[in-house]
């Protein structure tokens, strides 16, 4: 028998903040490979999450949410937002039935009328809807502002839907080949997911005004086996913060903050990497780094 035809759906993930598009990307992949917190701007840059499903392998890119930048650092992100949807193939707006259609959602939906993509709506969070009547009044207002392939309602935290969703992609999939390995789940290199995984602890723990101008590295790497024969990974990070009084709340009364970080972060990165890891965290300040674009580029948040 002749070998059967693979298939490849490249798919950008994108909408505003906090509408569960990176919650959505981890639920599809089966694997946390994006941060997700409550903080607005959690993803920072394209995060692409692999899926493999017999003669189809899905491609995931993870969008920022869609905002008005601010700072040279924001402007990077809505840049990457528009180049990912002028390069998407199929594009998934994610949106929060419970919310009002925002600016920036108009925005994205103008961006998508240049191009000839197919476009899927996920009204995602039903899981809140009181009302489910209301569902339908907001798929109509949204159907008014742009003709979509697709609408599914969706809760990406009961998993409601998202078979569907994938059932949906699969229609979609052209015949080409598989550019990942079939057992691959993100094409991010090991230091990337680390510092990623470090910055979602600290997204958790940290006060509403740090987070955004906090950014994380991996400055040194090295797997070893210790004296019983375990093998233990030594990674090195550095939290760099824009103020000195934003590095003392991000080391904490006594080291307390940047403690609970660490044991945070050591315990995610030993689930996902399968391996004991030993981890030394330190706090630098680079002042106002988000308008500097050496420093941009320096923390890989460029491209």
């Amino acid at each position: 028998m002749p070998d059967k035809k693979t298939k490849n759906a490249f798919v950008t993930i994108v909408g505003r903040a906090n509408v569960g598009k990176s919650s959505l990307l981890n639920c599809l992949v089966g694997e946390r490979i994006a941060a997700v917190s409550s903080k607005p701007q959690t993803t920072r840059t394209k995060i692409s999450g692999i899926v493999t499903k017999g003669e189809t392998q899905f491609v995931f890119i993870d969008t920022p949410g869609m905002h008005k930048p601010k700072t040279k650092f924001s402007t990077h992100m809505v840049k990457t937002i528009s180049d990912a949807v002028s390069d998407g193939e199929i594009i998934l707006l994610v949106a929060d039935c419970t919310k009002k259609i925002s600016d920036n959602e108009i925005s994205l939906i103008k961006s998508f009328r240049a191009g000839k993509m197919k476009v899927l709506l996920l009204l995602n969070k039903i899981d809140l809807l009181d009302n489910k009547s209301s569902l339908m009044e907001k798929i109509n207002e949204y159907s008014a502002l742009y003709d979509f392939s697709e609408i599914l309602p969706i809760s990406v935290i009961e998993k409601d839907g998202t078979d569907k969703l994938v059932e949906i992609l699969e229609s979609y999939a052209v015949e080409g080949p598989h550019y990942f390995p079939d057992d691959a789940v993100t094409d991010q290199p090991e230091r990337v997911l680390m510092a990623e995984m470090i910055r979602e602890k600290a997204l958790f723990n940290l006060n509403d005004e740090v987070p955004h101008g906090i950014a994380v590295t991996i400055e040194q790497l090295n797997e070893r086996t210790d004296r019983s024969g375990d093998d233990i990974l030594d990674v090195t990070a550095v939290i760099y913060c824009e103020r000195d009084s934003h590095k003392g709340i991000v080391i904490g009364k006594g080291g307390s903050m940047l403690k609970k970080i660490g044991s945070e972060s050591r315990a995610e990165l030993e689930s996902f990497f399968r391996i004991k890891v030993n981890l030394q965290l330190w706090v630098k300040v680079k002042e106002g780094w988000r308008n500097r674009e050496g420093l941009i580029k320096n923390f890989g948040l460029s491209d």
